[in-house]
């Protein structure tokens, strides 16, 4: 051993370390991380002795639960390395459940500590579990099984599921006033084991008064038929903002999915439609009335007309839906003739949600690029990945850390709530005979 306990009380532990001198500076540095792990477990193991009880009775939900005398030691694990730590196990006259004080008072995840789980979640919010294992390896000089790692990090997100209706997190300290906030949701395409399915990302983006982006607010959840428990959740966290900024203009931005309507008209006073889409079959509406090569002169200029005044003239909108209502195919070619009635049929449903430009006049956001944005961030760079396939409760998970890890601020500050109020999760205690 390189490192060993000098002295330890309930104040402090004074730990020595030899660390070896090696033939180069990796060799020196690899002892040096052995040592400092030596010593971060021995600490640890005296930190989570210290955290228990002295054997005394005690009273849980009003029950009084004696001890069973201190079982084998359970190990724990830590940023430093696996520790054994012999503890009191408590259980009622009546037999029943037992009930662990050591696990409650120092905040243990499964069998892991808080950095521990931290670290790991975090991790696995960002990697799969054979990237995770291996980073610990190379990094920590630290093992673990990669089922572990995947287990553990589940535990914590459904530690932030329990409490996402009751907890709320503070919005970090922003460099000017809230005037608009958008809200916008969309769907990303998640392999599963029996095919595709839709995950939903919503954003809560907070914008100043010349139409900044301040601060973005992530939620998903994984697919689901009905989409109701997205829609719970992104809707609490809407009311939740709504509470702290009760003065903002709140602008829905999505695109021409009915369902999106469905769920903004009634939280938002302005629904703006996505510039990027609507030019999408504008682009369509073109290629139709000016097709070939010949034409594509024409084609162009027509095409930045229209994306022009859509954006600066008023009642543009409604004059290109009418234009398209009375136009005809440049040729007789079926695909003409789709593009334009796809492209009439869209303005005709939508040219009521283009106001852009009064809400360019207003700072106010013409783009669903932040949602968008969201979609790939939250799902398909960390869950997209060659070979990858899904389960609802995985999916569910993982999904639940990454918008808790993209939301500035929310990671640390879900931590501190765990440090401070402990967690509403039954651990599996090995039975006491």
């Amino acid at each position: 051993m390189s490192a060993s306990t000098l002295s330890s009380n309930t104040q402090e532990t004074q730990i020595v370390i030899t660390i070896q001198h090696g033939k180069s500076m990796l060799e020196f540095e690899e002892h040096l991380q052995s040592s400092l792990n030596e010593a971060g477990s021995l600490a640890s193991a005296h930190q989570l002795e210290y955290m228990d009880t002295d054997g005394s009775p005690i009273k849980v939900g009003g029950v009084k639960m004696t001890t069973k005398r201190k079982k084998e030691p359970k190990v724990y694990e830590t940023p430093w390395g696996a520790v054994k730590v012999a503890r009191h196990v408590y259980q009622s006259s009546c037999g029943g459940e037992v009930f662990c004080p050591l696990d409650q008072n120092a905040r243990i995840v499964v069998n892991s500590t808080p950095a521990f789980a931290r670290m790991v979640s975090w991790k696995y919010a960002q990697m799969a579990a054979p990237q995770v294992h291996e980073d610990l390896r190379q990094n920590h000089g630290r093992a673990s099984s990669r089922s572990t790692l995947r287990d553990l990090s589940d535990v914590v997100a459904s530690i932030a599921q329990a409490k996402e209706e009751r907890w709320t997190y503070d919005i970090p300290q922003l460099p000017a006033p809230v005037k608009t906030i958008a809200i916008g949701l969309d769907g990303a395409n998640l392999l599963y084991y029996e095919g595709y399915r839709i995950a939903m990302c919503g954003t809560i983006t907070l914008y100043d008064n010349e139409g900044e982006r301040l601060y973005t607010l992530y939620c998903a959840a994984a697919p689901e038929y009905g989409k109701q428990t997205f829609i719970k959740r992104f809707s609490s966290e809407i009311q939740k903002i709504k509470t702290r900024y009760p003065d903002a203009t709140y602008v829905g931005v999505a695109d021409g999915a009915a369902d999106n309507w469905t769920f903004l008209e009634p939280l938002t006073s302005v629904q703006v439609l996505d510039f990027y889409h609507v030019s999408e079959y504008v682009a369509d509406a073109a290629e139709a009335l000016y097709p070939g090569k010949q034409a594509t002169g024409d084609r162009q200029a027509w095409l930045k007309q229209k994306l022009h005044d859509l954006k600066h003239e008023e009642g543009a909108a409604k004059a290109l839906s009418r234009e398209l209502e009375q136009a005809s195919p440049g040729n007789n070619r079926m695909a003409s003739l789709e593009k334009l009635v796809s492209a009439r049929t869209y303005f005709k449903n939508h040219w009521h949600q283009m106001i852009y430009p009064d809400a360019r006049e207003r700072n106010l956001p013409i783009g669903s690029g932040v949602t968008e944005a969201a979609c790939k961030t939250l799902v398909k760079q960390r869950m997209c990945r060659s070979g990858m396939r899904w389960k609802d409760q995985g999916a569910s998970m993982l999904l639940t850390l990454r918008a808790l890890v993209c939301s500035t601020g929310h990671w640390d500050e879900f931590w501190s709530k765990v440090d401070r109020y402990g967690f509403p999760i039954v651990h599996n205690l090995p039975a006491v005979h």
